[in-house]
């Protein structure tokens, strides 16, 4: 059986709602890759993706933990810690999120090279790697470690989150991040606000910087526009179907793991259509997925998109 790995944060976000006509917070499952993971497996059923990651020893760990096993992500590369779980404050602005994070350290950045089972990402089709994990050591190290090992596709989200790049020097260390997976990468997803973010430029730029770095294909998600594809030689834009959207947490998680779900069965596409295909159908996941409720909880089967969409 084909399957991914997925190396990045776990955590809790707590979502800005309201109680009884007061403020209140709506608690989540989330971080970026936990997403991916949980968004892969809804796609492709149990068996199909591990997630690789530390958890911390509270009753919040305890329920992603189930949350995990429930939705058929392997646990294998799960270890358990004795810190608290990360949490995420997001507070919205229409139906996309603002991010503000809590605990130090944060249990995810406690993942060691050891905590990987052996041949795990050897025998993998798909590894991913991406996120704020990234900034934090000794999780940096491990997946530079996962990411030079030879076998799977590797596919990179930087997930740019500003409010954890206080100086010119974070930032320059994020987009060294960037350069060191994506010069590996068969596939870098990023949106047009990380693009801004990191090279103030637009979409078609920021993936020719990709190219120059080494990724030969480049998605960058434009919202409820839809996505460019770059494949280097030849770029076309793929808009997306329109709903009315509720909330966007995790929606470009969605496309990640809807790409990497059309990578397991047949690997590397060959040609520009090939991939405009997939991106046609991560954004229609991404679009079910802006019309839930909270992030991995949201992420859809093909029964659902089959059901939505008319297929």
């Amino acid at each position: 059986m084909t399957y991914a790995v997925v190396l990045g944060e776990s955590l809790i976000d707590l979502q800005e709602t309201e109680f009884d006509g007061a403020p209140a917070y709506r608690e989540v499952i989330g971080g970026a890759p936990l997403n991916v993971a949980a968004g892969i497996a809804r796609l492709a059923g149990p068996g199909h993706v591990e997630f690789g990651g530390a958890l911390g020893d509270d009753a919040l760990a305890g329920r992603i933990a189930t949350f995990l096993t429930g939705t058929g992500v392997g646990t294998r590369a799960v270890v358990r810690i004795p810190e608290p779980t990360a949490l995420a404050v997001a507070t919205f602005d229409g139906a996309e999120p603002d991010f503000r994070f809590y605990g130090e350290p944060p249990a995810y950045a406690l993942y060691q090279a050891a905590d990987l089972p052996a041949g795990l990402v050897e025998g993998a089709a798909v590894l991913y790697c991406g996120s704020i994990s990234l900034l934090r050591e000794p999780f940096a190290t491990t997946a530079r470690a996962a990411w030079n090992t030879d076998g799977p596709l590797r596919v990179f989200d930087p997930n740019v989150r500003p409010r954890l790049l206080p100086d010119a020097a974070a930032w320059d260390r994020q987009r060294a991040i960037v350069a060191d997976f994506a010069a590996r990468a068969d596939l870098v997803k990023l949106s047009s606000v990380d693009a801004e973010a990191l090279y103030g430029t637009e979409p078609a730029e920021a993936a020719r910087r990709l190219h120059a770095l080494g990724a030969p294909v480049v998605v960058v998600t434009e919202g409820a526009r839809g996505a460019l594809v770059s494949t280097g030689d030849r770029e076309s834009f793929v808009p997306a179907p329109v709903v009315d959207a509720v909330d966007a947490t995790g929606a470009g998680d969605s496309v990640m793991a809807a790409l990497t779900y059309r990578l397991l069965p047949s690997g590397r596409p060959t040609s520009h259509d090939e991939w405009q295909a997939h991106v046609e159908f991560a954004l229609s996941v991404a679009a079910l997925v802006c019309e839930r409720i909270g992030g991995a909880v949201a992420m859809p089967t093909i029964a659902d998109l089959d059901a939505r969409w008319n297929r």
